[in-house]
């Protein structure tokens, strides 16, 4: 991504040659707060807990493994290399959220063919979360209702989440990295420029890089708000949905403030990046709404389930896999899961271990 102001690359750039002559040779430097778009960026943590395990004192899955907690007792996930581990809510015939299934509820397909569920939980789990925000001129008048939700997202999700803040209009710039800071946030959010076209594709890719390589945390998330189509961007809506399908990509929710010049298109966009994810797409009639719709995204990251299968077609032999969860139990009716719906296999080396 592109940083705001240049001049604070003068210091960095003697800061890094410094410390590579003082190192020796260091393996790799320390990676810019503003990544360059080429680069995609995020590390992924992988959480995942056996459901035989016990939970921590603090609430905290309990790893399977001897280690648990982290640095400031922050979350340590561990899953097995070969897992594949989904988000998904669930509602029954009136929309209302069901959240007291247990594992037995759920049936796995991958490619039609009903997976062996190896880890399951349901509790509120810290995030990564990139909020992503049109930042062209047709935003103007709608940019401070539209950061007050945005703020409001944050203070309804959970205390340990990690959040960054990306700008975009023609172009999109990394405004805050990763942080809990809400003033921090506001003043990335107050970097308002409203001007040029709308590069949403390469703006939602760049996010989601971004979360793959310096993310703390397994569980992703990307909140989107634009007015309008895409007119600026290098990647298409076809490559940017190939690239937020890679292993472990984010759960995309998505807002739409769009008149009705612009509507079919752009509605369109914004709902097939949302479904494939296992987000949902909003489209309010006003700005004032989005206040409202931001608090039911953070209930609904909230208050999602983990589930972890090993596929029986191992991930090792590639390809695009389509998933479907099904639920059912006594008493609910019809029971509807989103999650998203499929993923590339072999796109991301698994790791047994992250913090």
């Amino acid at each position: 991504m592109h940083p705001r102001n240049n001049r604070a690359l003068l210091p960095v750039v003697l800061f890094f040659f410094i410390s590579v002559l003082l190192a020796g040779a260091q393996k790799e430097a320390f990676p810019s707060a503003v990544p360059d778009p080429s680069q995609a960026p995020g590390k992924t943590q992988d959480k995942s807990q056996n459901e035989s395990d016990p939970p921590a004192p603090n609430g905290t899955p309990k790893p399977p493994s001897s280690q648990q907690g982290g640095d400031q007792g922050g979350f340590v996930f561990h899953k097995e290399v070969d897992e594949v581990v989904l988000h998904a809510t669930v509602v029954n015939d009136k929309q209302q959220m069901v959240t007291t299934l247990d594992k037995s509820a759920f049936t796995v397909y991958e490619d039609g063919k009903p997976q062996n569920i190896i880890s399951f939980r349901h509790e509120d789990i810290p995030v990564s979360m990139g909020i992503v925000i049109d930042n062209s001129g047709s935003m103007r008048e709608k940019r401070d209702r539209v950061n007050k939700a945005a703020i409001n997202l944050v203070k309804s999700s959970n205390p340990q989440d990690e959040v960054f803040i990306v700008n975009f209009n023609d172009e999109y710039y990394l405004d805050q990295d990763f942080t809990a800071d809400l003033n921090k946030l506001r003043e990335a959010l107050e970097k308002v420029e409203t001007r040029g076209g709308t590069a949403l594709y390469d703006a939602v890719v760049a996010s989601a890089e971004h979360l793959k390589k310096n993310a703390k945390l397994e569980k992703k998330v990307l909140f989107v708000v634009t007015d309008g189509e895409d007119n600026a961007s290098r990647e298409s809506l076809e490559q940017a949905i190939r690239r937020l399908q890679e292993e472990n990509g984010p759960t995309v929710y998505t807002i739409g403030l769009l008149g009705e010049e612009k509507q079919r298109r752009a509605r369109k966009a914004l709902q097939f990046i949302a479904e494939k994810t296992g987000g949902i797409a909003f489209f309010p009639k006003t700005v004032d709404e989005v206040d409202s719709i931001s608090k039911q995204v953070a209930h609904d990251i909230r208050n999602q389930y983990t589930l972890g299968y090993k596929p029986s077609n191992p991930k090792s032999t590639g390809g695009y896999r389509v998933i479907k969860v099904d639920a059912k139990a006594k008493g609910f009716g019809k029971l509807s899961v989103r999650t998203k719906s499929g993923y590339y296999a072999g796109q991301e080396r698994a790791s047994t271990e992250t913090k």
